[in-house]
This record gives structure tokens, sequence and C-alpha cells, in this order.
């Protein structure tokens, strides 16, 4: 999935126009040229420009005439697009193990280049390495932005190489708290790919372990479980050890909607001893906060809170400030559960601060933690406006399972102050949420994939 392709090569009478004039330059004949592989009428066919050769005749030909295939194949010296790529992979690593913006001046410098150089395949990768910067720092609509870019260049291409830009598409559009249109992106895209055969183990992984978050925040659980185990069935068939770990990582959230508490825990210690071999920090973190998040929901909140601090320090340290403000809500709600009201209060008020830009879903619970600390301390008003305002925010979402949740709260809190009326209007409210069906499009789920039978055990 991430490696890059000389799918791009130029017209076949520029081809043509190269392979003849080196020919004649070495004082070659066709007939020359060709043996033993090739006729001299394929040669004639090819100069004039009639035939685009195929990848194996041009590596045939390029060691014929003393070139390398890329440089027959576009014109350009082979050395110049190898340095590129490997400028793109060091942008590659110095995002997964240091600070986005540093990978961004990277990405752009690479970008420059690739453009100058009239490189598609490596525009593409710059364009979706700013993607993953700009997801990480937050700016949601500089993401959908170079994603969209990046997937305009490749529209040639087979769907399982336009898989990450959708994907990244996807997942800005879920920070961004619009649930429904990421899970229809990576919906349509999964039915697509095996509808039209093209069912791509990579591509597959990548869109499933995406698909799950949005699945989870809608309340959609047998789907994401559904998605949890397709990713699990095509895992082996993966040779990206990186893809693997973040499924594993998506993976926990469903064994954890299902009670499976040291199931969900083993597959996030997988994915870290991957991320802690490949230094990819961002990832590694992200395991972090959801052990973090495993352990207060079984009611270890002092070792929640650290992990979860560890997860926080690690985001901070890399300036991803969307996934670190997120980190903190889940921080903020381990410590009101431990009574420190002030500290968690604190740390919400600075997300809010931020603004609407890190998504209605966040923000929405940010002012329900809000408005469990209020009660708590005595403030029904207080709570009563943070309520209101999360239930505005999240109804704007979709995420069904969250408003449920809250309109209990709130109709609980209507009730208590004597308001018996009001309070059953959001209890009615809340189970129309809950009573909504899981589906998170216009049709069904996506169709499985065609996979391969089990080996049958061995006696």
């Amino acid at each position: 999935m991430g490696e890059f392709t000389d799918a791009f090569t130029d017209e076949p009478a520029e081809i043509g126009r190269r392979v003849q004039r080196l020919r004649t330059g070495l004082g070659l004949t066709q007939r020359q040229l060709a043996d033993p592989a090739y006729t001299p009428a394929y040669i004639s066919t090819l100069e004039s420009g009639k035939v685009r050769p195929s990848e194996t005749a041009l590596r045939f030909l390029a060691g014929r005439l003393g070139t390398s295939y890329e440089e027959l194949a576009t014109g350009r010296p082979a050395h110049l697009a190898t340095e590129l790529r490997l400028g793109l992979t060091d942008a590659q690593r110095a995002l997964a193990t240091g600070a986005a913006d540093e990978a961004a001046v990277r990405y752009r410098r690479l970008l420059t280049d690739a453009e100058h150089l009239d490189l598609t395949a490596e525009r593409a990768e710059a364009l979706l390495g700013l993607g993953d910067c700009a997801l990480e720092s937050g700016e949601l609509a500089d993401a959908i932005r170079h994603f969209e870019a990046a997937e305009g260049l490749l529209a040639g291409e087979p769907l399982p190489r336009r898989a990450r830009p959708i994907r990244g598409r996807a997942v800005a559009h879920l920070l961004a708290g619009e649930l429904r249109y990421a899970c229809y992106l990576l919906e349509s895209t999964i039915d697509e790919l095996n509808a039209g055969g093209l069912a791509d183990p990579e591509a597959l992984v990548l869109l499933y372990a995406a698909v799950i978050g949005p699945y989870m925040d809608m309340g959609a659980h047998a789907r994401a479980a559904h998605a949890a185990e397709l990713a699990l069935a095509l895992a082996p068939r993966v040779s990206d050890p990186a893809l693997v770990a973040g499924m594993h990582r998506q993976v926990a959230r469903t064994f954890l909607a299902e009670g499976r508490a040291a199931d969900a825990d083993a597959s996030l210690a997988k994915a870290q001893a991957v991320y802690r071999e490949l230094r990819l920090r961002t990832d590694l973190a992200h395991c972090h906060w959801m052990r973090g998040y495993i352990q207060a929901q079984n009611g270890d909140l002092d070792s929640a809170e650290a992990e979860l601090r560890t997860a926080r320090d690690m985001l901070a340290a890399k300036r991803a400030a969307l996934y670190t403000a997120q980190v903190e809500i889940e921080l903020a709600d381990v410590l009101r559960r431990l009574g420190r009201y002030e500290e968690a209060a604190g740390l919400l008020s600075v997300l809010l601060d931020l603004g609407e830009r890190h998504g209605a879903v966040h923000a929405g619970g940010a002012h329900r933690l809000l408005g469990l600390i209020a009660e708590e301390r005595g403030e029904p008003d207080l709570a009563e406006e943070h309520y209101v305002r999360a239930l505005a925010l999240l109804e704007r979402s979709g995420a069904t399972g969250d408003l449920a949740d809250l309109c209990r709260l709130l109709g609980d809190l209507l009730r208590r102050t004597g308001r018996i009326e009001a309070a059953l209007d959001a209890y009615r409210t809340g189970l129309g949420h809950r009573a909504a069906p899981g589906s998170t499009t216009l049709g069904p789920a996506p169709a499985a994939p065609a996979l391969p039978p089990r080996p049958a055990p061995q006696r």
C-alpha cells in the first residue's frame, strides 16, 4: 500500500522516439535490438508509437540500450526519482518518530520537487504525507484538501491504490464529527473493492480498521465487531506490520464493547510490541490511550491515569494537537472520577477554548463531562447548560450511543429538580436514539470479502 510504483510512464509515441534515438545512437538494427526475446516487427511498431510496451519489454530494452527502465519509460534519469523516494521515506520516518510540523516541511519540499520532475506517483505520496501531518496537527480542512488532491492524481489507478487517500478523508471527516459521511466513504469503498474483484488484503484491512471507530461512536457495535472479525481474518495475508498493528489497536475497541477486556488488552499489547520496534510513536501513543480507556472502564483509575498521561505526553511531544486534546477528554473523565474536579475542568476548558476545530463529538464529550462535574458539585443549572450544549453538538454528528446516554443524564437531572414532563421528553428522545438502527448509511452493511478457506487443523 505504501510503496511507490512506476505505473506512470510517457505516451507510447514518446517512448518509441526514445527507443529509436538510443538504438540508432548505438548503431543497432531493429533485429539486433529485438533478439532474442522480440521480433524486428515489434520494435518497428513500438518505435512508431503504435503500441504501449509492457514493463517486461521496457526492462529488456533498457538493458540492451544501456539505460535504466525508468529513464526509458519516462525520460528522467533514474537517480533523481530514487533520491526523491529516499526523501519521502525519510519524511515518513520523521512523521512516525517526530513532530508533524517538521515532517510537513519535508513533504512540502518533496512535493515541489516531484511536481518539477513530473513524478505523479511521488506527488501523490507527498500529498498523502501532508494529509497525515494535517490530521495529527488537527488541521482537518487542510487534511481533506491534501487527500482529495492525492486521490485525484491516482484517479486512473486501481481502487486499492486509492484506498489510502479515501481512508484519510474518512478519518478527517470522522474527527470533524461527520460520522455518517466517514462511514459512507469507507463502506462504499469496501463494497466497490469486493464487488469488483479487487479484494486487496492491505486495502481492506486499512478500511475495516478505519471504520471501527465511527461504528463505535455511533453505537453500531455489531457492525464494529463484524468489521473487526473480517480485519482479523485478512491480517495473515498482510505483510505490513504497522498496518496489522493498527488493526489490532482498532479491534481492541470492539472487544471492549463486548466486555472482553482481557482480549482487548491482549490486542493492544500486540500492537505496542510492533510499534516499539518500528518507533511509530503516534500509534504507540494511541495504544496507551486505548489501554488507559480500558483500565478506566474496569475501575482501575490510577493505572488509567498513568496510561493516559503517557499517551498525552507522547502526543504533545509530537505536537499532535488534535489527538492530544482528545486524550485529555479521557484523562479529564478519570480525574473527575478521582474527585479532582479543578484539574479535570481545566483540561476541558483548554479543549473548548480551541473551538469546534476538534470536532463536534469531542466538544460534546467535553460539555458532557463539565455537566457531570457541575452536578457532582451541586450546581444543577450549570450542569443543565452543559448537557444542552452537548446535545446540540452530538445531534449534528450522529453519535447515537453518546446521545442516548446524554439524554438519560439530562432526564435524571430534570427529574431530580421536579420537572417531570421535561424529564420524560428527554428520556423519550434518548430511547429514540437507542432504538435507532445500527446502519450508518442508507444501505445495508458492506458485503464480506471472499476469504480463502481456513486450512484443516493438523492432526
